[in-house]
């Protein structure tokens, strides 16, 4: 079998490189083999939906999907899974503070269901935006998984591992002590009061809620009677609950942020390994931290950037795609206007360069082997996805390589990468239109547009944009400028 005759096979890709993975668990990067033959099951850690998702959030998922289409690549047969929290995720890893579902409800006026509908659909309309296929993934809502939470936390309490306090069923991490294996959290050195915050009624500082009890006089719009009483499930009990009941008890690959590590993650394998006895996750794989200018993204500081912040000043939704991926995904990233308008014009430069190298026509259309073995070893070897890119720029600018062949690279680059090159090519059938043969009015209003970007009054080059749109032309920006095509 050739490099790429397994892009059409269904049989395993024997020749590729084997992929290898870092796990936290072990800190190391290592083989990565699935439980269960060329099966893979994953669970990505998804957004708690009392609030839009920002560029901070969004990594986690542009890091997901590049995982999946690599699997997917790899002749893997993926089930995948991104939850949906919309119930009990308190303000404080100690299970203290209020619900932020309940939270977000009552500063605005609305029902929890009624928030955590909207944003979830504004989630949704990011991962589109962001060329997230998601007809490819499951996502289920904390609260269509209730029974199975309080079926869980009663396994556990079958098994000795909870006690009950005034406020809720907590898991004993007494009981467990492989607490806190992931990360190798030095849990005598973590303080009370930091970290995990002071509860006096607890066994153990890192003790948590399984169940937490409605409490008197408190007003709760989502609660639920249990066998402890009326009340809510802890955070952590959802994930593992909906592990086991879609992807099974034993999953390949988790993922999350590396915030998830010393409590949220911990928390699970505590509570799945109690009940099953055996390793819950092969591989855990943890993103690292996005920056604003050089600042924690934060609310308080008036930082928080969203998608459409940047959609909104002109940019692509794909350019911010392009810029996680030139980092590494457990390097911590720094946001600029700076970088995602040089992001942008590196999107737009090699999205010129995919159309051109089609329209000429001239070599092979076959992928180029030298770029393959480059480009499929960096993604090989713990998902280098900066390491990728820069080798498809030695690619396209490499005049030993025809132009078919580099459009066929291109091609298959964008399967994994997802910038929407190839997606893009097959909704678009239009020719480019000289800007010397257009009508002297759209001449000047593409003039006034460049000169509107170049002084970043984008919002200005928005209004222009959508004049000349809706004359009947399309605009693509590109690093030599926009170019404009006829409807």
């Amino acid at each position: 079998m050739s490099l790429f005759s397994f892009l059409f096979s269904k049989k395993p890709a024997h020749n590729l490189p084997p992929l290898n993975f870092h796990n936290t668990l072990s800190n190391k990067v290592e083989p990565f083999t699935p439980l269960f033959g060329r099966d893979v099951k994953m669970y990505n850690c998804g957004p708690t939906v009392y609030d839009q998702v920002h560029i901070g959030n969004l990594r986690s998922y542009i890091f997901a999907d590049t995982l999946r289409h690599t699997l997917d690549l790899w002749n893997y047969r993926v089930k995948q899974v991104v939850n949906i929290t919309d119930v009990g995720h308190l303000v404080s890893d100690a299970d203290q503070g209020a619900d932020k579902m309940e939270e977000s409800a009552k500063k605005k006026g609305k029902t929890a269901q009624d928030i955590a509908s909207e944003i979830t659909e504004l989630f949704f309309q990011d991962l589109d935006a962001l060329g997230i296929n998601r007809a490819k993934i499951k996502f289920p809502r904390a609260t269509q998984y209730i029974a199975e939470q309080i079926a869980l936390v009663k396994a556990l309490e079958e098994k000795g591992y909870t006690y009950a306090t005034s406020d809720g069923v907590y898991f004993n991490t007494a009981k467990f002590p492989a607490y806190g294996k992931l990360g190798n959290i030095d849990l005598a050195g973590q303080k009370e009061g930091a970290r995990v915050e002071e509860n006096l009624e607890k066994k153990n500082p890192h003790d948590f809620a399984l169940w937490k009890f409605s409490q008197k006089g408190e007003k709760r719009q989502q609660e639920w009677k249990s066998p402890w009483g009326t009340g809510f499930p802890g955070w952590h009990i959802e994930c593992t609950a909906m592990i086991f009941k879609i992807l099974g008890k034993q999953i390949d690959i988790h993922t999350g942020g590396i915030d998830h590590i010393p409590v949220h993650h911990n928390n699970e394998i505590a509570q799945a390994e109690a009940i099953t006895g055996k390793q819950y996750v092969r591989t855990w794989m943890h993103h690292n931290f996005i920056t604003i200018e050089g600042k924690k993204i934060s609310k308080s500081l008036g930082n928080t950037i969203y998608l459409h912040s940047i959609v909104d000043k002109g940019y692509s939704a794909r350019a911010l795609r392009y810029w996680y991926l030139t980092g590494h995904y457990r390097s911590p990233m720094n946001f600029t206007w700076e970088a995602i308008d040089g992001a942008n014009t590196a999107l737009m430069r090699l999205t010129k360069i995919y159309f051109e190298e089609q329209n000429k026509k001239t070599g092979t259309d076959e992928v180029d082997s030298a770029f393959a073995k480059d480009f499929f070893a960096a993604l090989a070897n713990d998902l280098d996805t900066p390491k990728a890119i820069a080798r498809i720029w030695e690619m396209v600018k490499d005049d030993a390589v025809s132009p078919a062949s580099k459009h066929a690279s291109l091609r298959w680059a964008d399967k994994i990468l997802g910038l929407g090159l190839s997606e893009e090519r097959a909704s678009v059938k239009v020719a480019v239109v000289e800007t010397d043969e257009l009508p002297e009015e759209m001449q000047t209003k593409l003039q006034e547009r460049e000169a509107a970007r170049t002084a970043k009054d984008f919002a200005r080059a928005d209004t222009l944009r959508k004049e000349i749109e809706d004359a009947g032309y399309e605009i693509k920006d590109t690093a030599e400028g926009a170019k404009i095509s006829k409807k």
